[in-house]
């Protein structure tokens, strides 16, 4: 029985270590610095098991330049070969995404996707004024603009030359922003296979001689074990803040939040919401790439919904907010610089449901503008009181908990129930009630 069970450990042993292993990760988002967490974490993983490659499926509409510089410099300083592959059908590498195909050891594309697209869009976007004022000087890119393109040019150029890889539509694609489709890549040596899933992408790569930073690497993919390995939950949530939807959403909460605690001090539970949500979109902020003229636009409306608190606007003020707020919801994210901005549907619903609020809020001053006063002495005339002391003719009564000297045509008796006819100064007039 002993023999057995050492023969079962040393065959689970041996399997583990003699195994063909491959690590499957997946990068379906923004190259945002959540991404490059997980892609480091997929070094880290694949060291662990002694895998053979790295694979990473890739669809991807652009993102941070720093951050895929420090993915791309991971992957030159790899020992472990890198294969890029832009899947499913429909998928692409855009933007970033050119960068990380050119950089790998090894990269393909399935049919029906595409690639390219690689031009640097600057982080802050000019206001039509600017642009008009700045007319001529914007007929020709200013000298900070050329540094960037032809720094960007060098580096997917080192990159092409450096993986033997089309070098002129490498240049292309940054100083003129061309895409093409995957039996075009595969034309012009942009990729190295064109296959449909992974399985063929294996198969095809079998045998392929590689070097991976300055070693000669054969591949060998016969009885290969796919691993795939997910992002910890710390990087889920790092992922998801860095969605400019999630980062939009805990703007609308701190607002909220933040008012609600305003308008009901020391209910704790909205402030504390608010402030972690404030904190949360904050970080959200500093690392996406985001329009000044929209976080202005943003704060200038929570300043007028605040505003609507404090001072009497019957609703003007919080209208002008939720617009002033909708506008630079539209303005906050660069879509041509992530690759995608905030969805339109949910600024829809934060506008719908504001402009619900401010005109439910507008119905109910108005109302209570038009109501009738609780409060003086002419609301004492028809309340019922009890006479509590007599004194010829003269009386106290209890009227809303408070005593008051009354006077009646009616002889009265203490404990009797009147009602107060008229106000004569400090004195009441009452009537029996018998």
């Amino acid at each position: 029985m002993k023999l057995l069970y050492s023969l079962i450990f040393f065959f689970i042993f041996s399997s583990s270590i003699f195994a063909n292993n491959i690590l499957h990760i997946k990068i379906n988002d923004a190259i945002s610095p959540a991404t490059s967490k997980y892609f480091n974490d997929s070094f880290i993983e694949a060291k662990k098991i002694d895998a053979k490659i790295l694979l990473i499926e890739l669809d991807t509409p652009g993102g941070l330049v720093t951050t895929t510089r420090q993915m791309v410099k991971k992957i030159l300083n790899s020992n472990i070969p890198v294969i890029m592959y832009v899947s499913p059908k429909g998928a692409r590498a855009a933007s970033a995404g050119t960068f990380l195909m050119y950089a790998s050891h090894i990269n393909a594309m399935s049919p029906s996707t595409n690639i390219g697209a690689a031009t640097p869009v600057s982080l802050i976007q000019e206001s039509p004024s600017t642009q008009k004022e700045n007319k001529k000087i914007n007929e020709t890119k200013t000298a900070m603009q050329n540094k960037i393109i032809n720094d960007t040019t060098a580096y997917i150029k080192s990159l092409a030359e450096h993986n033997n890889r089309n070098v002129k539509w490498a240049i292309d694609t940054v100083k003129e922003g061309k895409s093409i489709s995957a039996t075009e890549a595969l034309e012009k040596n942009v990729i190295d296979y064109l296959a449909s899933d992974i399985n063929e992408l294996l198969l095809k790569i079998d045998g392929k001689k590689i070097k991976a930073n300055k070693e000669e690497i054969i591949i060998n993919t016969k009885d290969y074990n796919l691993i795939f390995f997910a992002p910890s939950w710390k990087t889920k949530i790092l992922m998801s803040i860095s969605n400019p939807n999630i980062a939009y959403i805990f703007l609308i909460l701190a607002m909220y939040g933040i008012l609600f605690e305003m308008m009901n001090p020391g209910s704790i539970f909205p402030g504390v919401i608010g402030a972690v949500s404030a904190l949360i979109a904050l970080y959200s902020l500093n690392i996406l790439p985001f329009s000044y003229a929209g976080l202005l636009l943003i704060f200038l409306g929570i300043a007028l919904i605040i505003a609507e608190f404090t001072v009497t606007g019957f609703g003007i003020l919080g209208i002008a907010g939720v617009t002033s707020f909708a506008i630079g919801s539209l303005m906050l994210f660069d879509e041509k610089t992530l690759g995608f901005g905030v969805s339109l549907p949910i600024v829809f619903a934060f506008i719908i449901v504001s402009l619900g609020f401010f005109g439910y809020l507008m119905g109910f001053l108005i109302k209570i503008r038009n109501k009738k006063s609780v409060i003086g002495l002419d609301n004492l005339i028809g309340k019922k009181a009890i006479i509590v002391n007599s004194n010829d003719n003269k009386y106290k009564i209890d009227c809303n908990a408070e005593l008051w000297n009354a006077y009646s045509d009616d002889k009265l008796e203490i404990n009797e129930k009147v009602e107060v006819e008229e106000i004569d100064g400090l004195n009441i007039k009452v009537r029996s009630l018998k």
